[in-house]
């Protein structure tokens, strides 16, 4: 406290007493002062110079203004500016997102070498071969698991993008199906999902062309082995560098699933699923979507077998009609996206269906050699029908897909398609062991393909079986309308 203190016959300076200070004169005992005590008599000792000089630096602070820093103005973006950099970071996901898609599709790349080092450098039956490649489909049967994971579990902020970096191929397959179901939301019905199924087959017919014309050159796998391995590295590195843009990131990672356990999440997160599996317009179509596939024995290894043991076909034929193939799900999806999508879906998949059960009896003109007969060279038929039967399978998945995505209920993205898409592999897989099944029943061997004919009418047979029970599709049901179940 400053006391200014009025003494006669003068004033003086006192700050507080030291021992060796000088005593305050008798008229200054009775100013009632605290800490200082001010005087007009000059100072005359060094003591009292150094007081005076304390009490003018200590006014001249006390008496100066506080100067604080000016606030940072805040930068305010405009709602176009906004939308800008939301944009940006919505199409480095896609690009995540397509260049998942593009890998899956080229890991045919490497499959076409291990093939032909399984089929001529190990001398592997057709059947053992067939075995081999459905066994080789085991890891993705765990989807779901990844998809709940996904779905209840966080890092970070982000629940998609950092699952692409941490897993392997399936679990990136499941992420990037639940990216494509929360946008499809958001965009026109059927975009997203055909997007998604141009760069699959983008990466098939890529890989089957390069792997094709590099098994003809060279007649090494280990090469193709390694560029997939640096293509990994590159998505890999994209996923790194990318930042989550979703709806169901913004936000809700600490406030909806952080205040739970991890155990209550996942039984949270499973209970969803067994509810939204349980709604009859998703369990109907997806009941009759994965029997469609499982109740036909797949002979692809055989027919594998056949045409590169019995008819002594080069590497870049094979290649070359996977090419075809994929050239065949490009123009269908296009096709899809622009006119099938106003067809029914019951409508749609009938047709689908009956094309498929044809198309597998290309297989037998060319195993009777027909072709031939006809003045078709058996290049020029595998080349120009041998995938065609393949193709018609892949792309019958698409209007199932756009269906689960209209329905999948939010917070089950991941969850829901990675069951579907699991559904479907293990189909393949029992196709595939059927497959096996019917060509040992048959006496088909990689000496002895007399007994194929019959195998290959038995396959088409079998392809017509579904529409036993087509009425769990949708009948009115299309891209741009609501799912009305009548059965």
């Amino acid at each position: 406290m400053l006391c200014l203190s009025l003494c006669a016959p003068h004033l003086h300076l006192h700050l507080p007493r030291s021992p060796t200070a000088r005593p305050a004169a008798a008229t200054c005992r009775n100013a009632r002062c605290i800490g200082v005590t001010l005087c007009l008599r000059m100072p005359t000792t060094p003591e009292e110079r150094r007081q005076k000089r304390g009490l003018a630096q200590f006014l001249d602070l006390s008496a100066a203004p506080t100067l604080t820093p000016p606030a940072p103005t805040p930068v305010h973006l405009t709602p176009a500016a906004k939308r800008r950099g939301a944009l940006r970071e919505m199409r480095r996901v896609w690009w995540v997102c397509g260049v998942g898609y593009w890998v899956q599709g080229f890991r045919c790349f490497p499959w076409l070498a291990l093939n032909f080092h399984l089929t001529r450098g190990m001398g592997l039956s057709p059947a053992g071969l067939q075995l081999l490649q459905n066994a080789g489909s085991l890891p993705l049967v765990a989807k779901p698991l990844f998809g709940v994971l996904s779905d209840a579990v966080y890092i970070g902020r982000a629940h998609r993008i950092p699952y692409i970096s941490l897993g392997g191929a399936s679990v990136t397959e499941v992420v990037s199906d639940a990216v494509v179901t929360e946008f499809s939301r958001t965009q026109k019905a059927g975009v997203l999902q055909s997007y998604a199924f141009v760069a699959l087959a983008a990466g098939s017919l890529l890989g089957n062309l390069s792997g094709g014309y590099i098994l003809l050159k060279t007649q090494e796998p280990k090469i193709m082995f390694t560029a997939f391995s640096v293509l990994l590295g590159f998505q890999l590195a994209l996923s790194l560098s990318t930042k989550e843009t979703l709806p169901s990131s913004r936000g809700n990672s600490r406030n909806r699933l952080v205040k739970s356990s991890l155990a209550a999440n996942f039984r949270k997160q499973f209970s969803n699923l067994m509810t939204a599996i349980r709604e009859e317009r998703i369990l109907y179509p997806l009941a009759w979507i994965m029997t469609s596939f499982a109740v036909v024995p797949v002979l692809s290894g055989t027919m594998f077998c056949f045409q590169t043991q019995y008819l002594n076909l080069d590497p870049s034929v094979i290649g070359l009609s996977k090419v075809v193939g994929q050239v065949m799900v490009l123009s269908l999806t296009v096709l899809y996206n622009r006119y099938l999508k106003r067809i029914p879906l019951r409508c749609l998949t009938t047709g689908l269906q009956i094309l498929y059960a044809l198309a597998v009896l290309s297989d037998l003109i060319l195993v009777k050699q027909v072709n031939l007969v006809l003045g078709i060279p058996n290049e020029i038929h595998v080349l120009c029908f041998s995938a065609l039967a393949e193709a018609l399978a892949q792309f019958k998945v698409l209007p199932f897909s756009v269906l689960l995505s209209s329905l999948c209920p939010p917070g089950c993205e991941g969850s829901l398609f990675a069951f579907f898409t699991s559904g479907l592999v293990l189909s393949a897989i029992l196709s595939g062991v059927f497959g096996v099944g019917l060509s040992t029943l048959i006496g088909v061997s990689s000496v002895d393909y007399s007994s194929l004919p019959l195998g290959i009418l038995l396959q088409s047979l079998a392809a017509l079986l579904p529409l036993g029970w087509i009425s769990f599709v949708p009948e009115k049901w299309t891209a741009d309308d609501t799912v009305v179940i009548k059965r």
